[in-house]
């Protein structure tokens, strides 16, 4: 394994405060950066684990505006949610801030002025997006209109979310408003501007030749595209109420841009924890020697390479990223994830329908992160990641080793008998695991863990203990002792990726917690003879089809809410007059006989009694109704439709149908049963 510097400052991504964490920023963020900071500090080193809650930015107050509410209750509303859920996860944050707190304030506003006094920002006037209508600057998120690259329809002021390109509003084809969608007008408004274009040389020196075999290709080749595009000058202010104000003289009514503001909340929430812990936060950030990591998703390279890079550099005390491994993004059942149409899998909802299933979650994210492209979560793989590997595999093997040691040694350890590689194996694990978390790869560390587990599992299952019991008990003990030593070492190595497990794994183990990650690789006695261990308990429960078909239900719901909601009205059909209304016969009838039509999939002959007569009548409902459950509908009839052949009946009428919110056929029939046949409709 490598020499590690003794410092890490790790951070990850501020969530927005405008809803809950899902699978896409846990799979993308947090959990990879959590298998990190918790091996780091198993192997010895010094570990701030930063983040917190981004609570500006336009997403804000629209939410707010969306809810009905003010942005304080938003921001209050989801912090809360967010960093319970992250709790309630696992995820070992050292401090989770918010960018509403006054040392945030403090510290992103400091850096703001050392730079406008030191000269870095150009100062502009500029002509921006302005809505008469609401009386205001239509910062990023409050603009839609097509994209000039893919033309995307919904494109935002800052960003195609479609084809990802980087946009201002002015570049939109047909711009609206997001608040009144009124199209807006262009006015003169003054900002400051930070000149990446100055710093093109130093990033193309620090990471297009500097970083270009040890940062992920995905992260490596966005960078150097931008870089080889030319980079501009990039607005740090903007015209809004909702921020952190800027620091000068004429910038009343402004506030700092919200990508300007948020990384630096990875500064003001170590400040914040090295105050609390009575430390010096500064060598976190200023110290050649400590080794800063930003976790984040693939929307968010270019502010932590690009801008925030050359804001730290502007700066000039602190240090650099030493890497940036960020991910792709991760959809859900085929299609992209998205908070504003709750297409999602909510982590606060996620712990309540599986309680103590935390590790599961983590395990099949991991196991499946979209590291180099593009992933899908189906709610079947993450059964199959559960019953196939950690109930069959890992949750097998510790189950036979505790149940085996206490049926045969009452739970104590035996004596070690015999002479088995797989001690000298089991070695190899801390190095062959560390290294895949040091490079990023967190997939192939999972996995790494889970063939320690097979390699338990296979060992069983090659001397068979419970085979061997009766004549060669002394062949046993030496068995069961290897089997001991492998579930001790899982106990150690497990943690970064399944802390709960580990945890009640050492437990089941009676280890006191004074094995370290480096004592798997150098120590030969793990769990010593003697040492009595504590009664079985399952570490993974098997998750059965019904729960599974619960969450494809609930998604299922979601898509038709979604479709009723974006169902658009036929548009209305052309002027009728009166008299031609009044030409309408409108009838109440009951169906009486139905039957399918030979050949067809779609129509039913109906037998309908209208009052004035008993009529054939043939309507294409079969593929929403059978026959037999529509004999006695009452239903509306157009009585005097002139007849016409229909497969070969002749259908004298027509039944009134429309559809439901998911497309199903619905009958336009009166609302009180007790309406006779041949009553007309008015």
């Amino acid at each position: 394994m490598s020499q590690h510097p003794q410092r890490y400052t790790i951070t990850a991504a501020l969530p927005y405060t405008n809803g809950p964490i899902h699978i896409g920023h846990l799979a993308g963020v947090y959990v990879p950066a959590d298998i990190y900071a918790r091996y780091l500090r198993l192997t010895g080193n010094d570990v701030a684990f930063m983040c917190g809650s981004d609570e500006h930015g336009v997403a804000i107050p629209m939410r707010a505006k969306k809810e009905g509410v003010s942005p304080q209750d938003i921001i209050d509303k989801y912090h809360t949610i967010i960093k319970k859920s992250f709790e309630d996860f696992g995820i070992s944050f050292d401090n989770y801030s918010r960018t509403s707190a006054e040392i945030h304030h403090k510290t992103a506003s400091d850096f703001f002025k050392k730079l406008y006094e030191a000269g870095e920002f150009v100062e502009e006037v500029t002509e921006q997006l302005y809505d008469e209508e609401a009386n205001q600057f239509l910062a990023d998120r409050f603009v839609i209109g097509t994209c000039p690259k893919c033309n995307y329809e919904e494109a935002y002021g800052d960003q195609c979310e479609n084809c990802g390109t980087s946009l201002s509003g002015t570049e939109l084809i047909n711009p609206k408003s997001a608040i009144t969608g009124n199209t807006p007008t262009l006015k003169q408004t003054k900002h400051w501007f930070l000149p990446l274009d100055k710093y093109s040389d130093f990033l193309n020196e620090w990471i297009v030749e500097g970083h270009k075999n040890d940062w992920k290709p995905n992260v490596y080749g966005q960078v150097k595209s931008w870089i080889d595009d030319g980079l501009r000058p990039r607005a740090v202010t903007r015209d809004l109420d909702w921020g952190i104000p800027v620091p000068v003289e004429g910038a009343e009514g402004k506030v700092l841009y919200v990508w300007f503001d948020a990384p630096i909340g990875y500064i003001s929430a170590t400040k914040e924890w090295a105050a609390r812990e009575g430390k010096d936060w500064e060598p976190y950030w200023k110290d050649e020697n400590t080794k800063l990591v930003h976790f984040i998703g693939k929307d968010n390279i270019v502010f932590h390479c690009i801008i925030f890079p050359s804001m730290l550099k502007a700066h000039g005390d602190f240090i650099l990223p030493d890497n940036v491994p960020a991910n792709e993004f991760l959809n859900l059942e085929g299609n992209k994830l998205s908070t504003s149409k709750n297409w999602a899998v909510w982590l606060h909802e996620y712990l309540q329908d599986f309680p103590e299933k935390e590790d599961v979650l983590r395990y099949a994210l991991t196991a499946n992160a979209p590291e180099t492209k593009d992933n899908d979560f189906t709610w079947k793989d993450f059964q199959t990641r559960n019953n196939s590997e950690l109930v069959a595999i890992l949750g097998n093997f510790i189950n036979r080793v505790v149940v085996l040691t206490h049926k045969y040694y009452d739970g104590v350890v035996p004596e070690y008998t015999g002479n088995y590689e797989e001690l000298e194996q089991v070695k190899h694990f801390p190095s062959v695991i560390g290294s895949s978390i040091e490079r990023y790869r967190f997939r192939e560390a999972s996995q790494e863990l889970m063939n320690l587990a097979r390699l338990g599992n296979q060992f069983l299952q090659a001397n068979e203990p419970w085979k061997k019991i009766k004549e060669d008990p002394e062949t046993v003990k030496g068995i069961m002792y290897v089997a001991l030593q492998i579930a001790a070492a899982i106990a150690v190595l497990s943690e970064p990726f399944l802390p709960f497990t580990a945890k009640k794994l050492k437990n089941i183990l009676a280890l006191e917690g004074n094995l370290s990650w480096n004592d798997i690789s150098t120590k030969d006695i793990l769990i010593p003879e003697g040492h009595t261990i504590n009664k079985a308990e399952l570490l993974f429960a098997k998750i059965d089809d019904k729960e599974i078909q619960a969450q494809l239900d609930k998604l299922e719901a979601t898509k038709k809410a979604n479709e009723a909601a974006n169902k658009q009205p036929a548009p209305q059909k052309e002027t009728a007059t009166f008299e031609d209304f009044t030409k309408l016969d409108l009838r109440v009838g009951t169906i009486i006989e139905a039957e399918k039509v030979r050949k067809t999939k779609k129509l039913l002959k109906l037998l309908v009694d209208t009052g004035l007569d008993k009529r054939t009548i043939v309507s294409g409902i079969a593929e929403s109704f059978s026959p037999e459950e529509i004999i006695g509908k009452k239903v509306t009839v157009l009585a005097n439709l002139a007849p016409r052949m229909i497969a070969k009946v002749e259908s004298q009428g027509m039944i009134l149908m429309t559809e439901s919110p998911d497309g199903k056929l619905v009958f336009v029939n009166p609302d009180e049963d007790d309406v006779m046949n041949g009553e007309t409709i008015n």
